[in-house]
């Protein structure tokens, strides 16, 4: 009964009750982080209005944490410039158009080529989520034709914004699998990026099932949309025709793909598309400005709202709540590997549902965790499960993540789609309850 207490007592679990019960009142995603955030720190001790010296406030440690997001937060700005640039020439028009009149009224091939196409943006074009809002609101009006329920459509976006990082080691694939690796490695179990892929497998599979029943079952009925100008359906008028200023776009989204794979940097290889755009002129000199602007539109919010995630993690960590988290878990564990599972989800599921990061949820949990693994008798694979999916839950369904703010960012495009009950909650129960059924069962025979 004490350790069940101290959990729910302490500061991650607080604040993210708090981020989440906010979130679903309707309450703005950044105010909900700051309040959360907020209250988190004060209840794990930390100042609000004044520090003694050397320690730190809530706030300076709230805008210290920014730059652990930085570099992730001018990745989005260049992206959402390199897709405003994609709309300008119109090249996304004709795709959208395209895409229309070859699908027709065939629900369930839009979600199949939607799901792909999020699937290709992890790995083959890492542009990560900045493809959503220009691809996605054009396709709305027919969205809306097939009555298409987009809670699906969400679940089929976020499937591909996760499963290719999870069981894929190329683009952000190869990023995650080798932060999983070093972290093992770093705290005493010795694992390549060729063992964490061959570990992950059953992962992508028990997403997979929740696709198919998120799409099959949870949201197959028809649903009714209005029919509004900010559907901004591709136009009849538009040229198919493919001329030089497309080609120059295809090039440069090339070169974003193969500078991404050679310097794993997001933000480098964004602003090498955009030189070869300015450079062979599919957009003039004189029109970059407006080209930026429009990209800070685009994704510029969601930047923020990572930014201020990288500051709520800092806070959260400057707790104590995490390690005191696991530890209460550890307790509760009693030696039994099944119960170890479990806690080890949930504890992952909590921090990941407040940091919003798969990435930086996992140097937090291998430090405790794999030495725990391995003194209960968990093999390499084994471990390398739990860790993964540990890391891997809560970024679908949490409120600042980008799995869940990407899709929102292209559904709600007519104001009709909620962040909250229409993505959040439907990948929450889509992926999470199969990602950690798996985990707890296939740890026990690996």
């Amino acid at each position: 009964m004490a350790t069940i207490f101290s959990i729910l007592i302490n500061p991650v679990t607080v604040s993210v009750l708090v981020l989440c019960a906010l979130c679903l009142t309707g309450l703005n995603v950044l105010l909900s982080m700051l309040i959360a955030c907020i209250i988190g720190g004060v209840a794990g001790g930390i100042p609000l209005l004044s520090a003694p010296e050397g320690t730190q406030t809530v706030m300076q440690l709230l805008t210290g944490g920014f730059a652990s997001n930085a570099t992730t937060a001018l990745a989005y700005i260049l992206l959402g410039t390199f897709a405003t640039c994609i709309s300008t020439t119109g090249l996304a028009e004709i795709l959208s158009k395209k895409l229309s009149r070859l699908l027709g009224g065939h629900r369930l091939a839009l979600i199949g080529v939607l799901t792909l196409v999020a699937c290709l943006s992890q790995n083959l074009i890492p542009v990560h989520i900045a493809y959503i809002p220009i691809l996605v609101p054009p396709l709305l009006g027919m969205m809306n034709r097939m009555r298409l329920d987009r809670r699906a459509v969400a679940c089929a976006l976020a499937f591909g914004h996760k499963v290719p990082y999870i069981t894929i080691p190329f683009g952000f694939g190869l990023i995650f699998q080798r932060v999983i690796a070093d972290n093992l490695t770093e705290n005493g179990l010795s694992v390549t990026v060729r063992d964490v892929t061959a570990a992950n497998w059953s992962i992508g599979i028990a997403m997979l099932l929740g696709l198919l029943i998120a799409v099959f079952v949870l949201y197959r009925r028809p649903r009714e949309y209005c029919d509004l100008e900010a559907d901004t359906s591709a136009s009849e008028e538009i040229s198919e025709k493919l001329e030089y200023r497309h080609y120059v776009m295809l090039g440069a989204a090339i070169v974003v793909a193969v500078v991404q794979v050679i310097s794993q940097d997001l933000a480098l290889s964004a602003l090498c598309g955009l030189v070869v755009i300015v450079v062979f002129r599919a957009i003039k000199w004189n029109e970059i400005d407006a080209q930026v602007e429009g990209g800070i539109r685009l994704m510029g919010q969601i930047a923020i709202i990572m930014l201020v995630a990288g500051g709520y993690a800092s806070v959260i960590k400057a707790t104590g709540g995490i390690d005191a988290l696991v530890n209460a878990g550890i307790s509760a564990i009693g030696g039994s590997r099944p119960v170890a599972a479990v806690v080890i989800t949930l504890i992952g599921l909590l921090v990941t549902m407040g940091i919003g990061t798969s990435f930086g949820t996992v140097p937090v949990l291998a430090v405790l965790f794999v030495p725990m693994c391995a003194s209960l008798g968990f093999s390499t694979p084994a471990t390398i499960l739990l860790i993964s999916a540990a890391a891997a839950l809560g970024d679908a369904g949490s409120p600042a993540s980008d799995t869940t703010l990407g899709p929102t960012s292209g559904l709600n495009a007519d104001g009709q789609h909620d962040h909250i009950r229409d993505t959040c909650i439907p990948t929450f129960i889509a992926f999470n309850i199969p990602i950690m059924l798996c985990a707890i069962i296939m740890s026990q025979v690996l």
